[in-house]
């Protein structure tokens, strides 16, 4: 079994780039269909990957792909990827990262345990990557090796939070946006806030502003019923999205952070506001991937407005602090990977170098095998009326020769020297309790 896994993040790929690979959750179904659709369906038989599991985690951050099949296909998957996006596969290449094996399963527990995030530490990534998880299982993408490597990274991370301070001295992008913030009006409690969607992220955004006591807070929302409950939450008041243009001007900072595929802000109107509110600044942080503020609204001498990426320096802080923690968090996940590479190897064909699981397979349908048959053939005297007890004495005399044959026909065979070793381990494997006895007896 091979695991193989294709990705941009914050550190590859810029903002408009990783927009273009964001997905919806209710998108992850149908492009997961998709995806293993075209490995099992690639080229001639030799090329194509049947039965492949998958998942992809899509954050503002990040979007990976993660597989598992036969044979790695790291190139097609690339390449399937820049065709969803709409881009060369080597513009993508130039911006991505594959890994295989033994990598992944390091990336996913690093991921997982926010040491890949930018915010170094940050918690919010493992409940998306758990989300990422269920939405493969409803799509019945997620086989036994991607559930592995899942639940274990899973299990590295709590190990990783809760014996280290890895998010001890964090800051999130809710309390950055809120420092920028303070950087440009002196006293937060005389601003007026708006919040665009009511998501997660603005929901932690809109705890760190309301700490301060803003003269006015105001969720604006495609759906008014999720944004009524985040604006009773914060004595905040609600909006349709569809009256943004004729009341932006009232706010003095505006973050945004929606699921749209197409920008909610547009130039026109934020310039609109600016001519209303007599170009007086304005705030705006977009933490959507992709944007939900039209770039060129950066351009506009009276608006500051922030990327994800733009936060990233501010958030990059007490870093020396941090050492310790990251150095304790690393060997938990070297131990991890090392424990999941084991049961991978111990899952590989009997053939390959420690490889076992397969030939207990094996050896368990032969067994069962060799008793169905036993028992019919035991069941059939029963039925003629043959005594119990010399039916039970020919049923295990009957499973005794069956599972002995083999070995007593390897005993019997080859030179001396191969008998020698072959009996050496059948008496370790047959005779474990008189093995012990002249041991136990010379103590």
């Amino acid at each position: 079994m091979a695991v193989w896994a294709l990705g941009i993040n914050h550190t590859t790929a810029p903002l408009d780039l990783r927009g273009r690979f964001a997905f919806a959750l209710d998108q992850i179904a149908p492009t997961l269909h998709g995806l293993r659709q075209s490995l099992g369906n690639s080229g001639g038989a030799a090329s194509r990957h049947p039965g492949v599991e998958t998942a992809i985690i899509s954050t503002c951050n990040r979007t990976e792909i993660y597989c598992a099949g036969d044979q790695p296909a790291v190139d097609h998957t690339l390449g399937w990827l820049a065709h969803s996006g709409g881009v060369s596969p080597a513009l993508l290449r130039s911006h991505s990262y594959t890994l295989e094996d033994s990598l992944v399963a390091r990336h996913a527990f690093r991921v997982a345990s926010g040491l890949d995030s930018m915010v170094l530490g940050e918690a919010q990534i493992l409940g998306q990557m758990k989300d990422a998880v269920r939405a493969a299982e409803t799509a019945g993408a997620l086989g036994t090796t991607l559930n592995q490597l899942f639940q274990r990274s899973f299990a590295v991370a709590k190990e990783v939070r809760t014996s280290t301070e890895i998010g001890a001295h964090s800051i999130s992008m809710a309390a950055a946006a809120v420092r920028l913030a303070s950087q440009l009006f002196e006293d937060l409690s005389k601003i007026r806030v708006l919040f665009v969607g009511a998501g997660e992220m603005i929901e932690l955004c809109a705890t760190h502003f309301a700490a301060k006591n803003p003269k006015q807070i105001a969720i604006a929302n495609r759906t008014l019923e999720r944004g009524e409950k985040l604006a009773t939450r914060f004595g905040g008041e609600v909006m349709r999205l569809a009256d943004l243009p004729e009341r932006l001007h009232e706010f003095d900072a505006v973050i945004s952070c929606t699921a749209s595929s197409l920008p909610i802000i547009g130039l026109g109107a934020v310039e609109r506001a600016l001519k209303k509110r007599r170009h007086r600044p304005m705030f705006m942080v977009d933490l959507a991937v992709p944007r939900d503020i039209e770039p060129e609204v950066k351009a506009l001498g009276d608006v500051y407005l922030y990327t994800v990426d733009d936060l990233a320096t501010v958030v990059q802080t007490a870093q020396a602090n941090r050492q310790a923690a990251v150095a304790q968090a690393e060997a938990i996940i070297d131990a991890g990977v090392q424990s999941f590479m084991h049961w991978m190897e111990l899952r590989s064909p009997a053939t390959a170098e420690g490889g076992v699981v397969p030939l207990i397979q094996q050896l368990n349908a032969q067994t069962d095998e060799w008793r169905a048959l036993e028992i019919a053939r035991a069941k059939k005297l029963l039925a003629k009326g043959e005594d119990v007890d010399a039916v039970l004495e020919a049923l295990s005399r009957g499973l005794t020769q069956k599972m002995l044959h083999g070995t007593l026909a390897e005993l019997r065979a080859g030179d001396a020297e191969m008998r020698a070793q072959t009996a050496q381990t059948v008496s370790r494997l047959f005779l474990r309790s008189q093995s012990k006895t002249p041991h136990n007896n010379g103590l």
